[in-house]
Formats: C-alpha cells, structure tokens, sequence
C-alpha cells in the first residue's frame, strides 16, 4: 500500500468490474497513473484485473529500453504488462495524430483480447489547459465555444466499443511527480515532450513561463464552463431529433418541418449538423456558417442543397436528408470487417467451406445499391417521396456477383453471412461523454447498436486543477 497518494477521488467513480488496462509510457503521469491505479483496486476492487500496456512506436531509440523499465516496475509490483509495437511505415505528415490513432487501436485491441472493460490513461490537468489553449488558438469563431474547447472528456469511447477513462484530469503533473519522489519511483523523459517543432510542446513552454498560474486556471475554467455548454446543447438537440426526426427508409431521415420554426434555433442547428454528418458519413461536422445559412432556408420553403455528402431536400410532406450520389465506394470484396463510406460497418463471417468474399470470378462483392437497382427495388417509404426512397436506397451497401445485384448486404441468404450496422459517423471514433445523450438519440434514429455503458457513475465536469 502506497504510504501517500494525491486525492483521486475520480478513481471511485469508474467501474472497474471487468478490469483495467492501463496505458503506460513510463513517463511521471502514467507511472504515477499506474501505482495509484493499483492501490485502488487493491483496496477497493482486489479481484479486479489489471493489465499495464506500454506502446513502442518505433520513433525514438529510447522507447525500447523505456518499455523494459515499465516492465521491470509491474514485475516488482505484481501487475500484469505487455508491450506492443506500432509496426509498419509512418506517416512524412500528421505524424502526432497518427501515433495516437495507432496507440488507441492497439489499447483496444488488448483490452478486448482480455475481456477487459474500460482503458485507463494519464491525462492531466496540465494536458487539459494544453489541449484547450491549442484549440482556442485554431479556433476561428465559426464553431460553437461550447463543442470546440470543452478539451478532454473524463471518458471517452473508442470505435463505438470500448471506453477511455481519464481519472488524472483534476491532478496537476507536480503534484504527481511529488508523490513518485516520495515512492522513490523515478520515470522517463521523452524529448518529444520539449520538441517545439510540435505543436503541444510550445504551448506547454507558454504554460511554464507564466509563473502566476493566470493562462492555466483560464484554460480550466474555460474547458469546464465549455463543457457544460456542450452536454446542455447536446441534451436539448437530442431533445429535438426525438421530437422532430424520424426513419422513413434505409439512408433516409425525415424532418418535420415544424424543426425549422423551432424557438431553440442553436439546438436545432447543432441537430441538423449532427443529422448531415450522420447522413454524409462524415466525422467532422459541416461548416458552422454553412449550416446557419441552410438553415434559414429551410425556414425559408423548398430547398435541394448539398452539405457534408448529405443532400437536404424540402418537399411539401417533411425535410428529407439522404447521402449524395457522388464519390460513394466502388465495387470490392470484402475480406474482413469495414466501415463503408463512415456509414455502415460491415462484418463478414466467413466460415470454413463457406463461399468466399474476394476477387476471383464469380465472387461476391460488395459496392452501392445504384439507380439502376434501386428502381427495380419494392419500396416502403412510410409515405416518404419514392422517388427520395430510391434515390436513398441507391447509394446502400448491396452485393453483387457475376454482373448482377443480388440485393442489400446483410439481406441476401444465399451469400456469406455478413453483418450490416449503421454508424453515428461524428462520434463512430471517438465519442466524448459529453455528448453521450445526443450519440444515443441519433443512433436510435437510424437503427445504429447503442452506446455501451459509460464506465463512470456520474459524468459531471472534472474540478480541474484542485489538487496542487
């Protein structure tokens, strides 16, 4: 038992039932991460898995003999740890996001391998204050403050499956490098940390000059303040798309028309962006002004327009929004899951001796619906425009073999078995608790899994910075 820790109270709201994996680079926040981690469950949750992983991402020398040292620390400890590598060529551009892509994929990987419930990382409240100013300084005044700097979320889920806790957040980095002084725990030092060629690392110079603590407590409480903006806003546009929203036919949504007379005008642009990202397959939201703009057509009557992939179409019986026609994916066999066009995840379960999925002839592939398909296609359009139905139904995932449509992927008993499920496409990868309520009603409405389980008892803001 540690003889001293911080106050981490935010280990106490997350459900540790089915273990914890712990993400650990050998730095000061995730070794600090990783004994508190430990202390907990064994006072609080002993039969509780937990497994350390470290990611070597083949970028620096160093990591190698890093991940030996976490290893060695979980050995003397008693915890379970592996490393994994980020194999493969890296990208000349993007280079940060790229490394997280990998970092989170491979957690989830082993977390799911091992049947294990809920990923745990080190962020800070120092992380916090750095992830926000970064964000104040791309923004440009088109998006919402609330959705834009919010910055990290105490979770978040990952690939629609399984949830990133971030307990750290309401700890400040000296205060956790104190406490491994006092354990007599040392920790490495990435010089990537200090590399101002990236963007993090200058800001965090700025942070360290400002002696006065001012630029740091004006980060948190501009995250915290955006925070609740953005679950508030979330909560009322969820509020509009169940009242106001609903499913006519596969890749059609249809809005009453009373959404554009609705008092709440910033809830229901936020729905309509959400809805259109959703619709476009799209993970970015359209364009703030652009869908202020189209929204004040909308109010305005008849109106067929095209933002996010998604074309908005006004008729006399609803506001009718549908994926666009252009750039759908071309035909090609599916050899293992995907996420086609960011709309729908398609999951073959191929079986020994079964028909296969590839590129020989005769095999079944899988490409759009088309017009052409989708005109010889019975309709059910729950009194929807069949012409919009078609025009819905031609850009869905359907397979083909030998030249010939044989119907909706997931519909077609004499193919392979495959898996068909919408995606709520700005939240499929990353889904911040914030705004798990809005994620909940659009999957709902167009038929996608729903949002596991949060992890966390209650999903109220970090007290960033409390503990100094």
């Amino acid at each position: 038992m540690l003889d001293t820790e911080p106050d981490l109270s935010n280990f106490s709201q997350i459900d540790f039932t089915n273990g914890a994996l712990a993400a650990v680079s050998g730095g000061s926040d995730s070794t600090a991460l990783l004994l508190l981690l430990k202390a907990h469950l064994d006072r609080s949750a002993p039969t509780a898995r937990l497994l350390a992983v470290t990611i070597d991402h083949g970028l620096r020398p160093e990591a190698a003999a890093e991940a030996r040292s976490v290893a060695k620390l979980c050995a003397e400890r008693g915890i379970a740890h592996r490393t994994l590598n980020w194999s493969g060529a890296k990208p000349s551009a993007g280079l940060p996001a790229a490394a997280r892509e990998a970092r989170y994929r491979l957690l989830a990987e082993a977390a799911q391998a091992q049947g294990i419930g809920v990923i745990v990382t080190g962020h800070t409240a120092d992380d916090q204050a750095e992830t926000v100013l970064m964000r104040a300084a791309r923004n440009d005044g088109r998006e919402l403050a609330g959705r834009g700097l919010a910055g990290m979320a105490p979770a978040t889920l990952y690939d629609w499956r399984i949830w990133i806790a971030r307990p750290l957040l309401g700890a400040r980095r000296a205060a956790l490098r104190a406490f491994l002084q006092r354990e007599h725990v040392g920790w490495a030092e990435d010089p990537t940390n200090i590399d101002t060629n990236f963007e993090r690392p200058r800001i965090r110079a700025v942070l360290g000059e400002d002696r006065s603590g001012q630029r740091f407590a004006e980060a948190i409480g501009l995250a915290r303040r955006a925070a609740g903006e953005r679950e508030q806003l979330g909560r009322r546009a969820a509020a509009l798309i169940g009242e106001f929203a609903s499913r006519p036919a596969r890749g059609l949504i249809r809005l009453d028309p009373a959404l554009a007379e609705a008092d709440d005008t910033r809830a229901a642009v936020y729905a309509l962006r959400v809805l259109l990202a959703a619709t476009g397959g799209t993970a970015l939201l359209p364009d703030q002004a652009r869908s202020e703009a189209l929204f004040e057509q909308m109010r305005a009557g008849r109106l067929c327009a095209t933002l996010s992939r998604a074309v908005v179409d006004i008729r006399r019986n609803g506001i009718f929004l549908r994926r666009e026609s252009r750039d759908l994916p071309r035909s090609a066999p599916v050899a293992g899951a995907l996420l086609w066009d960011g709309r729908r995840r398609i999951t073959p379960h191929i079986e020994a001796g079964a028909v296969t999925l590839d590129d020989s002839p005769g095999a079944w592939l899988i490409a759009p619906l088309g017009a052409a398909a989708a005109a010889k296609t019975p309709i059910a359009g729950d009194g929807a425009p069949p012409s919009l139905v078609r025009a819905a139904l031609a850009a869905e995932p359907a397979l083909w073999r030998g030249g010939e449509c044989r119907g909706f992927a997931g519909d077609v008993a004499a193919a392979p078995a495959i898996a068909v499920s919408p995606v709520v496409a700005p939240f499929a990868r990353f889904l911040p608790c914030f705004d798990l309520v809005l994620a909940q009603a659009v999957a709902e409405l167009i038929g996608a899994p729903p949002v596991p389980a949060c992890p966390l008892a209650a999903t109220v803001p970090v007290d960033h910075g409390a503990k100094a």
